[in-house]
């Protein structure tokens, strides 16, 4: 073979690979088009501004000073002016005739919310109605014929996926900044109704209430949260899935306020070791820890201790996703609920009511002093325990139990049990008494794991507690 004629490099690879009998590997798939997903999607997305007056509170000192002022050297000091609070963040046209969604953190406690669309015409406002839970708000701008985004399905997303957000990071209008679907259906502390988007996208301040785009185009969330150690991005942000808004406009357009599912539970994790108690596979499920009486769940039979596996036939597999579906459900319907009771499976069905106004309630503490002789000491637990005096009843706001006084070295540490937890069922047995809780504990075989239901600090949960092998022998 003459020189010019010698396959390059590329051609040489080709022909090893088919000399080995192995296929090419797969051409990269291509990048989704972000500057034609920027250049149609634009036109929908505004600036949000709100400001709101604050006039300085009056105090008793001052206006005593501003008295002797007048009164002693003739001084009539000018009240102090109302100072402007100022905040800027995102948002997007849902409709041609002027239905604009943002975040409602945004806007919150604002008096003026100024509205600027693409073509840079700036209109006021008018609040529809905001839903604090999700986070969501609905705005109405005076004009017609805008460009509306089509909204996408978050359903559809996979981890991995482009998305794009556009919005305006410390007031830089219309900036785009790309990345991938991180995870899905992500729960954080203190929004219990929100199954968030996670994803890498660069979010800054300013962002909030801007869309996320698919790689399509389309809208599947509303950028809302950032984690961050300095108050910037730092690779990992949050996005309400848009579906979930949605469902919130809909509520918010018809009567102003949102009206969500209840069933009235308290409920926690189910660990590698409560799955062992109750005879679960795995550790899927939303474990029940507390019922409120005479709420749904307790007019549907449901019990302490029961674990909902399924909820209207979707599959949960962290307990957050119970709060998720509940909240999204038809108030007044009734769903039904897949329950493990006993370690069998069965169907319970429940009557959905409306999420009645928070309550706080202040959580008891153990009173001080013993009027009762402490109960033998559960060696082989590292437990103490002695019966309730009537003052701690109400205190602890409980009607039964038996007190956990002291935790030493042992089973009952490694469970999580401490001082001051009152110990109210174990398994299905309830528990009025010290004495209750010998008997059943009396007996119990090595190596098995019970469930515990306590209540701590005015809040019900249930801990796994693995009985200890006897002294002497190995584990």
């Amino acid at each position: 073979m003459s020189p010019s004629r010698r396959p390059g490099l590329p051609a040489l690879m080709l022909m090893s690979v088919f000399a080995c009998g192995l296929a090419p590997l797969p051409v990269a798939a291509a990048l989704p088009e972000f500057a034609d997903i920027v250049a149609s999607t634009s036109p929908s997305v505004v600036n949000i501004s709100a400001t709101a007056r604050s006039r300085p509170a009056a105090n008793a000192s001052s206006e005593e000073m501003q008295e002797l002022l007048r009164r002693f050297y003739g001084l009539d000091l000018q009240p102090q002016q109302p100072r402007q609070r100022q905040s800027f963040g995102s948002g997007f046209i849902i409709s041609a005739d002027g239905y604009v969604l943002t975040n409602n953190h945004v806007i919150d406690n604002t008096d003026k919310v100024m509205v600027r669309l693409s073509d840079r015409r700036e209109v006021e406002a008018k609040v529809i109605g905001t839903d604090p839970r999700t986070d969501i708000a609905l705005l109405k701008i005076p004009a017609g014929n805008l460009p509306a985004v089509k909204i996408g399905s978050p359903g559809a997303l996979r981890v991995g996926d482009w998305v794009l957000a556009i919005g305006s990071p410390f007031g830089f209008d219309y900036s785009a900044t790309s990345g991938i679907v991180s995870a899905k259906a992500r729960a954080l502390p203190n929004e219990a109704y929100v199954p968030f988007i996670q994803t890498d996208v660069a979010i800054n301040p300013g962002n909030s209430g801007g869309p996320l785009f698919n790689a399509a185009g389309e809208v599947v969330g509303i950028n809302s949260q950032i984690y961050s150690r300095s108050g910037g991005f730092m690779g990992v942000s949050f996005a309400i899935p848009i579906d979930v808004a949605m469902e919130v406009v809909e509520q918010l357009r018809e009567h102003g306020k949102v009206r969500r599912g209840y069933l009235g539970v308290s409920i926690q994790e189910v660990t590698r070791e409560l799955a062992d108690a109750y005879g679960l596979e795995r550790p899927a499920g939303a474990l029940i820890a507390g019922i409120e009486p005479g709420s749904p769940a307790a007019e549907a039979g449901l019990r302490q201790g029961d674990v909902v596996t399924e909820f209207n036939g979707r599959a949960l597999n962290l307990s957050a996703e119970l709060p998720q579906s509940v909240g999204r459900a038809k108030v007044g319907e009734s769903y039904r609920l897949t329950v493990v009771r006993e370690r069998k499976p069965m169907t319970v069905m429940v009557k959905v009511a409306a999420l009645p106004e928070a309550e706080e309630t202040a959580a008891g503490t153990p009173a001080k002093g013993a009027g009762k002789k402490e109960a033998p000491d559960f060696s082989r637990l590292g437990l103490v325990v002695r019966d309730l005096l009537p003052s701690e009843k109400t205190a602890l706001k409980v009607k039964a139990g038996t007190l956990v006084v002291r935790v030493s070295e042992g089973s009952a540490a490694e469970a999580g049990l401490a001082v001051g937890d009152v110990i109210n069922r174990v398994g299905s047995t309830v528990i009025n008494s010290t004495q209750d809780f010998a008997a059943v504990m009396s007996g119990q075989p090595a190596g098995k794991t019970l469930p515990i239901s306590i209540v701590r600090r005015g809040s019900s949960q249930i801990l796994a507690l693995r009985m200890p092998q006897p002294e002497g022998e190995g584990g």
